[in-house]
């Protein structure tokens, strides 16, 4: 075992979850206010969380090295 770790981005680390299969989940942006204008609709899907797209995946893996 290597003499230290790195350490994780408690920021991100409080945004973003591994998953088992090793993708990343995420939250939808834009939520938590402002939402009386929001249609129903965009208010249910906005519940959902969502899958980070491969492109920016690797970024955030490196920002979370133990999971």
């Amino acid at each position: 075992m290597p003499k230290t770790k790195m350490k994780t981005r408690r920021s991100a680390a409080k945004r973003f979850h591994v998953l088992k299969g090793g993708k990343i989940r995420r939250e939808r942006a834009a939520g938590s206010h402002l939402l009386e204008h929001k249609t129903p609709k965009q208010r249910r899907r906005n519940r959902k969380t969502q899958i980070v797209h491969r492109a920016d995946a690797g970024r955030i893996r490196r920002q979370l090295p133990n999971g």
